[in-house]
Order: structure tokens, then C-alpha cells, then sequence
């Protein structure tokens, strides 16, 4: 009988689309926060000018200026370190880390991602702000690890000429 999640099977690129949907989630929030709150609507023509129409924007109090630009940093932050996941996964399975491995430590990305979001567009301490590193250097050394697992993995291979 098999189940709905079969550790034993790899589970691992799919955290690869999971992983970027999380890095466009901050910014539908930040979006749909600026529509809600401003006078103004986003103007997706010209997205990159959110930060130049949050300065002059009168009707926004300054605490939801401040949680659109969080929320659009966890957006650009996710978007700078997907890359090196991809590739994190792609040496992974290449290498044959094992499923349970692969799965775990794909699993452990994206749900410091999802804690990541969370923390960064809610930070508003010190406190939270070293909590957002703390979490984000969690999910660097889950990339890491893998990594290191491909390399320990591949280190004794081959390479034909």
C-alpha cells in the first residue's frame, strides 16, 4: 500500500517551484498590503518604483511603510539564494544522495523559507531582526549541507577525459 509521502522516493525538485513561490509570496502580500492601505493603487506597470511611491505616500502611517519594504526584502532576499538551493539540489541528486537526505534537507529549505517570510515582514526589534539572521543562516547551511554531501559523495569518482 503506498502513502500520499514515501520517504523512500525523491521528493526533492519539487521543493525547487515550492521554494519560489515562497520568494513571490512576501511581495503579493506587500502589494495587496499598499492596495489595501493607500489611497494609491500598486502600479504593476512600474513595480521597481514601489520604494519611491512608499516615500511620498501621505496616507500610509510609517509602520506600514516599513512592513511593504520588510515584505519586499524577504521577497528580493528569497529570490538571491534560490539559485544556490537549485544547484544545492541538482549536485544532490547528481551525486546520489540518498531520498531520505534529499527529502529532508529539501523539506528543511522551504520551511525555513515560509519561517523566514514570517519573521522578516513581522521583525520590528532588534531581536527579531537577529531571530530573521539566525533563520536565515539555517537555511544556508541546509544548502550547504547538501553540498557537502554531494561532494562526499562524488569525491572518489572518476572523471573520464
Amino acid at each position: 500500500m503506498s502513502t500520499f509521502f514515501d520517504p523512500t522516493r525523491n521528493f526533492s525538485f519539487y521543493a525547487v517551484p515550492a521554494a519560489w513561490v515562497l520568494c513571490l509570496l512576501p511581495h503579493a502580500y506587500a502589494t495587496s498590503l499598499y492596495d489595501r492601505s493607500s489611497s494609491q493603487k500598486f502600479d504593476t506597470r512600474n513595480p521597481r518604483a514601489l520604494k519611491e511611491k512608499l516615500a511620498s505616500d501621505q496616507t500610509l502611517s510609517q509602520a506600514t511603510k516599513d512592513r511593504i519594504m520588510r515584505a519586499e526584502g524577504a521577497q528580493q532576499n528569497g529570490f538571491e539564494n534560490i539559485g544556490l538551493f537549485a544547484a544545492a539540489v541538482v549536485a544532490g541528486n547528481v551525486a546520489g544522495v540518498d531520498n531520505w537526505w534529499l527529502n529532508t534537507l529539501s523539506g528543511a529549505y522551504v520551511a525555513s523559507r515560509v519561517l523566514y517570510n514570517v519573521v522578516y515582514i513581522n521583525n520590528e526589534t532588534e531581536g527579531m531582526a537577529k531571530v530573521r539572521t539566525g533563520v536565515f543562516l539555517g537555511g544556508v547551511f541546509v544548502i550547504f549541507q547538501l553540498f557537502t554531501m554531494a561532494g562526499n559523495r562524488m569525491k572518489n569518482t572518476m572523471v573520464s577525459k
